[in-house]
């Protein structure tokens, strides 16, 4: 019990003279880091230690805690902003989601309206009036190929008729010039006879 008292004793002068000494000395040398870690360690520098305890300057203890709460202020000050303009970058980028999707509707629709073209009233997909238009142009083909290939065929029966027209035109004139003469010679022949026949009734 009676080292107990000897003890607490001490440490109360000890206090008594470190608060004494705290309020009547000033601290004379700089602290040149000024962060609060340099504060910490500049403290624990200056302190002074008895029985593994250490004595610390209050007016240093009192310099970092208001330090402390300095930075504590800033950096509250300084996450509030950022609050803020987290809020305000998270309304732009709604806004600009729904700029975009206001965007992307009326590209659809303008492509839309581009692959979409309209023929006598009726609307199609470009791809499907692609598709009809060259279904018709390929049986227009198909039909004129056929035309043509008909046509060559009449012509060819046109020609052959033609010129079986032309074998029995000539034919035909040919024995008609036979004819002619034929009776041309049949009226020489019976002028002949008529003259026989007038010499021998004139005797």
């Amino acid at each position: 019990m009676q080292k107990i008292k000897h003890t607490l004793l001490f440490l109360g002068a000890m206090l008594f003279l470190n608060i004494a000494f705290g309020q009547t000395l000033p601290d004379t040398t700089k602290n040149t880091d000024p962060s609060l870690n340099g504060q910490y360690q500049f403290m624990l520098k200056k302190s002074k230690s008895l029985y593994g305890a250490r004595l610390i300057n209050p007016s240093r203890l009192s310099g970092v805690w208001k330090s402390v709460n300095d930075t504590l202020r800033k950096e509250r000050k300084q996450l509030q902003e950022a609050k803020q303009e987290i809020t305000t970058q998270a309304k732009t980028i709604s806004t600009l989601k729904g700029e975009v999707s206001g965007k992307e509707n009326s590209l659809a629709d303008a492509t839309a309206s581009v692959n979409e073209i309209k023929f006598l009233g009726i609307s199609f997909n470009k791809g499907t009036y692609n598709t009809i238009v060259w279904a018709i142009i390929i049986i227009l083909g198909a039909g004129l190929a056929i035309v043509i290939f008909q046509s060559g065929k009449y012509r060819k029966e046109a020609t052959y008729r033609t010129q079986l027209y032309q074998e029995v035109a000539d034919e035909f004139q040919a024995h008609k010039v036979k004819a002619k003469d034929k009776e041309m010679k049949l009226a020489r022949e019976l002028q002949d006879e008529r003259n026989r026949w007038d010499d021998s009734r004139g005797r």
